[in-house]
C-alpha cells in the first residue's frame, strides 16, 4: 500500500503543474471546473488516509500537541528573502526584511500547526486544510492592493500587472502547500505538525 501512496504522490506532483496551467489558461467555466474537479478528487484521494492517521494519532493517549512554531514562509522562502534583503540594501528598502505576505504564512502555520480540530473526521480535516490553503492563496493576493502603488511607482508597471504577478506567486505557493503539506509524511511543515509524527 505505501508503495502505491507513493507512485500516486509522484504522479501528482509530475500532474499538478499542468492542471494549474490549464486552470489559468483562459477556457470556460465547465472546463476550469472540470479540472478543479478533478485535482480535488486526486488528492481527496492520495490524503484522506493520511488524515485518519492523524487523527488516531492526536487521540492516543499521552499525545500532546507542542508549543506553536513557525518559520514564517516554509520552503526557505523567508530565509531567501531575508538573504536577499542583506545582500542587496535596495531589494530591502523596497521589499522589507521578510516577504510582504509572510503573516499570511504564519497565519497558515497556526492551522497547519493544530491541524483541524481534535474531534474531526478524515473528512473534516481535509476540508480544513484546503481551507487554509485557500485562505493563504487569498491573503497573498490581497497584498497586491496593498503593496501596489509602491510596485507601480517602483517598476513604473501597472495596477492590472501587479495584481497578476500576486496572482501568479499565489497560485505557486497555494499549489506547493497543496503538494508538500498532506499530513504523516515526516515533514516539519506537514498538516498536524504540531502533534507527533503519525508513524
Amino acid at each position: 500500500m505505501r508503495s502505491r501512496t507513493k507512485w500516486l504522490l509522484a504522479a501528482l506532483f509530475l500532474l499538478l503543474p499542468t492542471f494549474a496551467i490549464l486552470s489559468s489558461q483562459k477556457a470556460d467555466t465547465e472546463t476550469k471546473f472540470t479540472v478543479s474537479s478533478g485535482i480535488d478528487t486526486v488528492e481527496r484521494h492520495l490524503e484522506i488516509e493520511r488524515h485518519q492517521q492523524l487523527l488516531a494519532r492526536k487521540i492516543r493517549p499521552g499525545t500532546t500537541l507542542a508549543e506553536f512554531t513557525t518559520d514564517g514562509c516554509s520552503g526557505g522562502l523567508s530565509v531567501g528573502w531575508e538573504y536577499l534583503a542583506d545582500t542587496i540594501p535596495h531589494f530591502q528598502t523596497i521589499h522589507g526584511k521578510q516577504p510582504a505576505w509572510e503573516s499570511c504564512c504564519i497565519t497558515h502555520d497556526r492551522a497547519y500547526h493544530s491541524g483541524g480540530p481534535l474531534e474531526a473526521t478524515a473528512e473534516m480535516s481535509y476540508e480544513a486544510r484546503k481551507e487554509a490553503d485557500l485562505d493563504l492563496r487569498d491573503c497573498v493576493i490581497a497584498m497586491a492592493a496593498r503593496r501596489g502603488p509602491d510596485l507601480m511607482k517602483e517598476y513604473r508597471i501597472s495596477d492590472t500587472e501587479v495584481k497578476r504577478i500576486y496572482n501568479v506567486i499565489a497560485e505557486l505557493m497555494y499549489r506547493s502547500v497543496r503538494i508538500g503539506g498532506i499530513p504523516c509524511t515526516n515533514l516539519s511543515w506537514r498538516w498536524g505538525y504540531g502533534w507527533p509524527e503519525c508513524n
